[in-house]
């Protein structure tokens, strides 16, 4: 059963200081063991040019369940979130089954 967590990051603060800081964040999120796909993507604000709730979104993909959930209890997990939350941002994530 492939699964995804899905990353929701709240709008920063600071949004260029945050995209600043993005790229090591993303790069961070690609360090953790038995990851197989990474899809980022930044969220596109209101037609009034109004920003949504969330700021941008990060999906991290695994074989199994389990192997996400290994994947977050790392080194490498610890470092990816201690870049995340050294922003400032909130964020909410979710475990989905792909497929399901």
């Amino acid at each position: 059963m492939s699964t995804k967590i899905t990353l929701i990051i709240d709008n920063p603060a600071d949004a260029a200081a945050f995209e600043d800081a993005y790229p090591e964040i993303e790069a961070a999120a690609r360090r953790l063991p038995q990851l197989r796909r990474v899809e980022a993507a930044k969220v596109w604000p209101k037609e009034d040019g109004t920003p949504t709730p969330a700021h941008r979104t990060l999906d991290l993909y695994f074989d199994s369940y389990e192997d996400a959930s290994a994947a977050v209890a790392t080194q490498e997990a610890g470092e990816f979130f201690q870049h995340l939350a050294g922003t400032g941002v909130s964020f909410t994530g979710l475990f989905s089954d792909i497929g399901s």
